[in-house]
């Protein structure tokens, strides 16, 4: 029988073992703001380490980037988000919530009803959306009450000051994505690194967006991490490049951190939504327990930016091809993942029930904990440190002497640890460990001399 995982499950193994807290939760916890415990931490970042392995160690056409967190203010009038960066909110009038508009229609189109033929509405027009809600008889969904406010244009940007006085001089804003960065310093990077094209300039590292209904644990938050590359090619050649880059995101999202292939699909952005930068857009969604939600997005962005960027700041950002002899502006590929989201799809899909067993079943290379050492009883303490010395040399390993092992095996398991070591008095005086499997419950004895090939072996 299969069960449906729910998000309260997934939240209370977060809670429980380690792996998200609620931020600054001493004093009543800030809303929307999520601390990563020392399992959780281990998890994003084995998973951003795999997007870095994936798409620059192992590629030769591409660079790592790190941009400051707070541009001149000019990069986000140029990039159109000071004026276009904005989400339409709306009050209830009743029990006084506030909600992005465009999610309350796509809610109820995604609870089964039908999509209308006017569907292809364009979300700046808070007219007509307003219009829409009434037609769709939409209600508020914390009250049910029908009593809206008119739609407001909300910037999604965070402000921050700089300097001494809190003036108009001195305003500026923590980034809402990190891809302008790469926009700014390609021509930096193309003449510093003597690069041809296509070639490709990526960044990880913290957006923030004063998002107007943050929700579903650290699935939609207000500070967040993303991993995006920008790809510059040559005009003409961006459709090819789009639908390798499309290939490349389903293999690391699917075969490198093992998401299962049927909860992950690739939706395109109809015309009329597509955002004012892009030629093309496709979603790759993850089937959370709370439905189908984008957890990467892969842009055709054109010339967009850097033409932005060049005509505000007067600055030539050509590409000078030497074989043709011509300047031009390159185009941009860009997929977008959010760490956060995929983090939460890897928890989701990982989550296990069988019988009374519950465990995380995430793919080796992505688990926290690689390998659990657990002498069987306290007087081994000494032989298990030495074992744990061992291992730490080549995977991030724990040590847990206390308690039953069965009880310390659920433990390892509700955590995903896909290898335990478990060290007794008859088999180490025979120079060997007993290797127990995470999935399979299987064991196996090993030689302590062959312990740290067997288990890199095993993780590949």
């Amino acid at each position: 029988m299969t069960i449906q995982v729910e998000m309260k499950d997934i939240v209370n193994l977060c809670q429980n073992r380690w792996f998200v807290y609620p931020g600054s939760e001493i004093y009543g916890w800030l809303a929307n703001s999520w601390d990563y415990g020392p399992y959780g931490s281990l998890l994003k970042e084995n998973i951003k380490n795999l997007w870095l392995k994936e798409f620059i160690q192992k590629r030769m056409d591409t660079m790592l980037l790190d941009a400051s967190l707070i541009m001149n203010p000019k990069v986000w009038e140029a990039s159109g988000h000071v004026w276009g960066f904005a989400d339409p909110l709306m009050d209830c009038k009743s029990c006084k919530n506030r909600f992005r508009a465009d999610k309350l229609v796509d809610a109820k189109l995604k609870d089964g009803t039908p999509e209308p033929e006017w569907y292809a509405w364009d979300k700046t027009e808070s007219i007509r959306l307003k219009e829409i809600i009434d037609e769709l008889n939409i209600h508020c969904p914390d009250c049910g009450e029908k009593n809206f406010s008119d739609i407001k244009k909300f910037n999604l940007m965070l402000k921050t000051f700089l300097w001494v006085t809190e003036d108009g001089a001195s305003l500026a804003y923590l980034r809402p994505e990190t891809a302008q960065g790469q926009f700014v310093d390609f021509t930096n990077v193309a003449r510093s690194s003597r690069r041809k094209l296509p070639f490709g300039i990526a960044q990880v590292g913290k957006s923030f967006r004063n998002e107007i209904t943050p929700g579903n644990f650290i699935f939609r938050t207000r500070e967040f991490e993303q991993m995006e590359l920008e790809y510059f090619v040559t005009p003409g050649e961006d459709d090819a490049a789009f639908a390798e880059w499309k290939s490349e995101s389903n293999r690391y999202l699917t075969e490198v951190i093992g998401l299962k292939s049927e909860n992950v699909k690739f939706v395109p952005i109809k015309k009329e939504e597509l955002p004012h930068y892009s030629k093309e857009a496709w979603d790759f969604e993850y089937n959370y327990p709370f439905g189908w939600w984008e957890i990467e997005t892969l842009a055709n962005r054109t010339d967009y930016d850097l033409k932005a960027h060049m005509t505000a700041s007067g600055q030539n950002l050509s590409y000078f091809d030497a074989v043709n002899n011509k300047r031009f502006l390159p185009f941009v590929i860009e997929p977008a993942m959010g760490l956060w989201r995929i983090t939460l799809a890897a928890l989701c899909d990982a989550y296990t029930i069988e019988g009374e067993r519950t465990y995380l079943k995430l793919a080796p290379r992505i688990a926290p904990i690689k390998v659990w050492v657990l002498p069987v009883v306290k007087k081994l303490s000494d032989l298990g440190k030495e074992i744990y010395s061992q291992l730490s040399e080549d995977f991030v390993c724990e040590y847990d002497d206390v308690g039953s092992v069965g009880k310390r095996y659920a433990r390892m398991d509700e955590i995903g640890t896909p290898f335990c070591v478990t060290i007794d008095s008859t088999n180490y005086e025979e120079w060997n460990v007993t290797v127990r499997n995470r999935d399979s419950m299987e064991q196996e004895v090993i030689k302590i001399t062959e312990l740290n090939s067997y288990i890199k072996e095993r993780l590949k």
